[in-house]
């Protein structure tokens, strides 16, 4: 008998530290090789990585032939997404099989697992999709109030347009990197003040945003849409996501096209891919949606989970200070909503695309998900631990963003995302 993977009660014979975020029911995946080797496909149990090439090639995992076999496990992910959620819900439940310290299979096969399992500390991740197209939602009221508050008035604040439909723009992919890799500051146009000449220079106001994203399926050809309701079948898993943005460059560019060299010079993006199968437990009811979106968007039900967020930043030779702490719960805008405008037109989707969805922010000052937010525009500093302040990020500062959910003893996570700050060059 098949038993859930997400069974709170499941253990695993690989030692699992306590409150890690990847117990046996979380069972992700990522894309990585350790001492020069060649990249393959990975899950990981705790402080341990678990190479599935090697178990393919002994024989204890398959992908179908159609999908490539033995070889959909070597290199980046994408070959087991061109099919829907059940080549990924087959494989976790064989690997919940061979990991979990309950059943009779594993013992048979621990020697030849154990021959695949690589340190996390040892392994060079990378992202673990190549992802073909990126597309960054706007999808947290309160970050677009916030943000409009700033920026217009507060009778104004929202668009027209904010509560009928998922505002986003199709952002840049080749710039997406995995979490670890410094993030240089970028060189743009901006003006000093309103009433000066525009200059070039490196961005004065850098910034982090306290995001979520989400990899798909190959989804219908083009031409075709994904209705709300079986939008979550073409979602393979989760991620956490760093959209960095330079605000005075994106301040004096983004009229009347929107996001450009201000947000296109690097997003960060966690290495391990959360499935929804983990996260079901963690499932709960979304903002109330006044007015009601139209049908195209309506939905019911328990349409987003309850992901604690941080963010830390960490100065160069200093201490981490927590400067956010927020909840995936508090979007507006489900993901299968935005999934479902996005390819409403007709728009197709790719096996390993990514959705982002916008800077996550809730009610309380402190959970603000953006430097732009917390710092309100700069007139009310951030404290950090070593007695210094912050409005932007300055060069040497390392931003980590980590996401959880905690219930009845089951925590699932993702790990962290981290980025340093390069002076421009």
């Amino acid at each position: 008998m098949n038993i859930p993977t997400n069974s709170p009660e499941l253990r695993s014979w690989i030692p699992v530290p306590a409150k890690s975020d990847f117990p046996v029911q979380n069972i992700p995946f990522g894309v990585g090789g350790a001492d020069g080797s060649d990249s393959n496909c990975l899950t990981r149990i705790g402080d341990s990585a678990i190479d599935l090439a090697i178990l393919a090639e002994q024989g204890l995992i398959h992908a179908p032939e159609h999908l490539g076999g033995k070889g959909a496990f070597t290199g980046e992910l994408d070959a087991l997404l061109m099919d829907g959620p059940q080549v990924i819900r087959d494989l976790r439940q064989r690997l919940s099989e061979l990991l979990r310290d309950d059943a009779t299979l594993n013992g048979m096969h621990r020697d030849a697992i154990a021959r695949a399992i690589i340190p996390v500390n040892e392994l060079d991740m990378e992202l673990p999709a190549l992802i073909g197209d990126y597309t960054d939602f706007y999808s947290s009221r309160q970050h677009a109030y916030n943000v409009g508050v700033m920026f217009r008035d507060p009778a104004n604040a929202l668009m027209p347009n904010w509560l009928h439909l998922p505002v986003g723009y199709h952002g840049r992919s080749s710039s997406i990197v995995v979490s670890g890799t410094p993030v240089r500051r970028p060189m743009g146009q901006f003006k000093p003040a309103p009433d000066q000449a525009p200059v070039f220079g490196p961005s004065r106001q850098l910034d982090l945003e306290l995001e979520v994203g989400f990899l798909t399926y190959e989804g219908p050809e083009l031409g075709s849409r994904i209705s709300v309701e079986e939008a979550e079948d073409h979602i393979f898993g989760l991620v956490l996501f760093n959209d960095w943005s330079a605000r005075d460059i994106q301040a004096w560019e983004y009229v009347p096209l929107g996001p450009f060299l201000g947000k296109n010079f690097a997003s960060s993006m966690s290495p391990w891919v959360v499935t929804l199968d983990a996260l079901e437990p963690f499932r709960v009811q979304g903002p109330v949606q006044e007015p009601q979106p139209l049908p195209y968007l309506r939905s019911s039900g328990a349409r987003t989970f309850d992901i604690r967020l941080e963010v830390g930043l960490t100065p160069a030779g200093g201490s981490e200070t927590i400067i956010c702490r927020s909840n995936f719960k508090h979007l507006y805008w489900s993901m299968a909503q935005q999934l479902a405008h996005h390819t409403v037109n007709g728009c197709n989707v790719r096996a390993g695309d990514l959705m982002a969805s916008g800077t996550i922010s809730g009610d309380a000052p402190d959970s603000f998900g953006s430097m732009l937010e917390l710092a309100w525009k700069g007139t009310r500093p951030i404290k950090l631990n070593d007695g210094s302040e912050r409005k932007f990020l300055q060069d040497g500062d390392t931003v980590t963003m980590r996401g959880y959910c905690e219930k009845d003893g089951l925590r699932i996570g993702f790990g962290e995302v981290s980025g340093t700050v390069l002076p421009a060059e």
